[in-house]
């Protein structure tokens, strides 16, 4: 039996309080920079699956008070080359957006199955690096969003 992903995803935007960003280049596609990302798996609350995918991405332990879920999402076209890890018909995934401050810029532990190499760059660099509109918008409204978080 084939087990197909869920149409179903996290985007986490990593930033720290002076807005640096941190991105991940994608190991198959140089060039290709974005913020954690990953499907829901079976089982799992969307704040699960955030938490587990910046361990995976990044090797950061988040704490899950720390995450900030916006409550807002993103629908968007599966690109044609990724559509085959998906359930026949399916071509539109939605995304789920978080974000995570960190005290500081830190080293990184990449997953190199999945990404390359990582930067932190200022918000306004970190956007328009995306290759990604959903997150490139997510970037750009960090300000917006920190400021509607429980402190």
């Amino acid at each position: 039996m084939t087990t197909y992903k869920r149409p179903v995803s996290v985007l986490v935007v990593i930033h720290t309080p002076d807005l640096q960003v941190l991105l991940l280049e994608r190991a198959a596609h140089a060039g290709y920079w974005q913020s954690v990302t990953g499907s829901q798996e079976a089982g799992e609350t969307l704040l699960q699956t955030a938490q587990r995918e910046i361990a995976e991405e990044t090797g950061i332990d988040a704490d899950p008070a720390a995450l900030l879920d916006w409550q807002f999402t993103n629908t968007y076209e599966i690109f044609a080359e990724w559509r085959q890890r998906y359930a026949p018909g399916v071509t539109h995934n939605i995304e789920h957006v978080f974000s995570l401050e960190l005290p500081a810029v830190q080293p990184i532990r990449l997953a190199l199955a999945e990404h390359r190499a990582y930067r932190w760059l200022a918000q306004r660099e970190a956007a328009d690096k995306c290759f990604s509109w959903s997150n490139r918008d997510a970037i750009l409204m960090l300000n917006e969003r920190r400021r509607r978080s429980p402190d």
